[in-house]
C-alpha cells in the first residue's frame, strides 16, 4: 500500500466534489482505495467557468471538509480539475535542433522542445495550459510515438495545444486560495482528460475512442487513437439543458425540473404509459400540477438526441468517425440517465458503453464513487500517481502569479487528535440548514406531490 494520499477536487457546474485516496499495489495491477468523499451543491459555477468566487469557496470549504473527516486527514493540497465553455484546442508543430546532435534523445530533449512550445503566443485574454504531444519526428523520420533512446539531431513534434481564458484560471486560483487554510495545487488537469484516466482502458485508447464527458454545464470531448490524444472539444451543452428544457415544456419550477429530470427522467419514452403523472407543488394558493411522465421522457430523448448529433459532428471534424473501433464511452453524470446508450447508438452508429469509475478497492466509499458523476474527481487522485502521459511532464500552473512565494507543506496531514481539536465544532448555520431543506433533499417521497 502507498502511504501517499491525494485529493482529488471536482469544480462542477452542479456539484464540487472531493475524493482522498491512496494507490494499493498489487502483483501485477494497481487500484485506488477511496478514504473519503465530499460532496456539495455548486451554486457558484456556470457551463465549467467560476462565476461567483464567494459561493463557490463556500461548497469546496463543505467538500473538503466532509472528504477530510471520512478521511481522517488534513487537506492542504488537491488535484483540481478544470474545464469550460471557452476552452479551445488547436494542433501546432515544434521542433529543437539539439545540442548534442551523437547521443540518443532523452527526456531533457522532449522537456526542452515542450518548454519552446508554452512560450508560443496566444489570444489575448487565454494562456496555455497543456502542451500534448502527438507525434514525434526524428530527423524528419514522422510518425515516432517515443523517440528517447533514437539518435538523431532534429527533433519535432505535432503538438496539442490547449488554451483556456486567464481570467478563468486565475478564479480558480483565488478559490483555493480563499478556501479554509488555503489549498495549493499540486496539479490543473483538463477534466476529460482526468475521466478519462478513471474509466477508459489502454485497449480502448489504442483502438480508439471517444470520450464523452457529459457534466452539469458543459459537455467534454476527447478522442484518443493509437495510444495518444488526438483531439478535445467542449460543447455548452449538457445536463443542465435537460434541466431548462423540462422547465420550459412542463411549464414548471427550476427545481421542480431538476426533481423530475433526476428522479423520474428517462431517454426511452416507452417506459412510461400514456396516462402516469406525477404531481408537482403549485405556487402559493394554487392547486398542484400534474405533468405526463412521458413527456418528460420525450423532452430528454430529443435534446440528448441532439447532442449525440453535435458529438458525432465533433468527431467527424476530427477526422475520425472510421477510426474509432473502441466507440464512445459516456460518462459525467448525464451519463446515468436511463436509456442513453440506445439514443447515442441510433444517432451516430457507433458502439456505445456508460464509463463507470473502476480499478477501485472494495470498500463502502468505492461503492458511492462507482458512479460516472465521480470520473473526474477520481481520475485527479489518480493523476497524483501516474501521467497521463508517460513520455512528459507536462503539467502548467495557469493562475499563477510571478512572485516567488515561500514553500509550504501541503500534502495531507493525518488529523490531531481529538484533545486537541478546538471545542467548539464547525456550525452548518440557518442558512445551510434552509439549504438543505431547499434541495428536496427532506421532501417526503410518499407524499401525493411527488409520486
Amino acid at each position: 500500500m502507498d502511504d501517499k494520499i491525494v485529493v482529488g477536487l471536482d469544480i462542477g457546474s452542479t456539484k464540487i466534489c472531493a475524493v482522498a485516496g491512496r494507490m494499493v499495489r498489487h502483483k501485477d495491477h494497481a487500484t485506488l482505495e477511496v478514504l473519503g468523499v465530499g460532496r456539495v451543491e455548486s451554486e457558484g459555477v456556470a457551463k465549467g467557468a467560476v462565476v461567483n468566487i464567494n459561493r463557490t469557496v463556500e461548497a469546496i470549504n463543505r467538500a473538503i471538509e466532509e472528504a477530510g473527516n471520512q478521511s481522517d486527514i488534513d487537506i492542504g493540497a488537491v488535484n483540481v480539475g478544470f474545464s469550460g465553455k471557452d476552452i479551445e484546442a488547436r494542433k501546432q508543430n515544434g521542433n529543437i535542433t539539439r545540442s548534442s546532435p551523437g547521443d540518443e534523445v532523452t527526456s531533457l530533449d522532449i522537456d526542452h522542445l515542450l518548454g519552446d512550445m508554452y512560450r508560443n503566443p496566444v489570444s489575448p485574454g487565454k494562456e496555455i495550459v497543456h502542451v500534448l504531444p502527438m507525434d514525434f519526428t526524428v530527423d524528419n523520420e514522422p510518425g515516432v510515438e517515443d523517440p528517447v533512446g533514437r539518435n538523431g539531431v532534429k527533433l519535432g513534434a505535432e503538438f496539442q495545444i490547449i488554451t483556456a481564458p486567464v481570467a478563468a484560471a486565475i478564479n480558480i486560483r483565488k478559490c483555493l486560495e480563499r478556501a479554509s487554510g488555503g489549498l495549493q495545487r499540486e496539479q490543473i488537469l483538463l477534466s476529460p482528460l482526468a475521466s478519462g484516466m478513471a474509466v477508459l482502458t489502454e485497449d480502448e485508447k489504442r483502438a480508439g475512442v471517444a470520450l464523452v464527458d457529459i457534466g452539469g454545464g458543459t459537455t467534454d470531448i476527447a478522442i484518443y487513437h493509437r495510444n495518444v490524444l488526438r483531439f478535445v472539444s467542449v460543447l455548452p451543452w449538457a445536463g443542465r439543458s435537460l434541466t431548462d428544457d423540462i422547465e420550459v415544456g412542463c411549464k414548471v419550477l427550476p427545481n421542480q425540473a431538476e426533481i423530475l429530470k433526476t428522479k423520474f427522467g428517462t431517454a426511452d419514452p416507452t417506459d412510461y404509459k400514456f396516462n402516469e403523472v406525477v404531481s408537482v407543488p403549485g405556487l402559493v394558493n394554487r392547486p398542484p400540477k400534474d405533468v405526463l411522465l412521458k413527456n418528460v421522457s420525450i423532452i430528454i430523448e430529443e435534446r440528448l438526441k441532439e447532442l449525440a448529433a453535435l458529438v458525432q459532428a465533433e468527431i467527424v471534424r476530427a477526422g475520425y468517425e472510421h477510426k474509432l473501433l473502441g466507440g464512445i464511452v459516456l460518462t459525467g453524470g448525464t451519463a446515468s440517465t436511463p436509456g442513453i446508450e440506445r439514443v447515442f447508438n441510433r444517432v451516430t452508429g457507433m458502439d456505445i458503453r456508460i464509463g463507470y469509475p473502476d480499478q477501485l478497492e472494495r470498500n463502502a466509499r468505492a461503492d458511492l464513487v462507482s458512479d460516472p458523476a465521480y470520473a473526474t474527481a477520481l481520475g485527479l487522485v489518480w493523476a497524483g500517481f501516474k501521467q497521463v502521459d508517460e513520455r512528459i511532464s507536462f503539467f502548467s500552473d495557469p493562475g499563477r502569479v510571478v512572485v516567488e512565494e515561500p514553500p509550504r507543506v501541503t500534502a495531507p496531514t493525518p488529523k490531531p487528535a481529538p484533545k486537541e481539536k478546538p471545542k467548539e465544532p464547525p456550525k452548518r448555520g440557518l442558512f445551510g440548514a434552509i439549504r438543505d431543506f431547499l434541495t428536496g433533499d427532506n421532501y417526503n417521497p410518499d407524499s401525493d406531490r411527488y409520486e
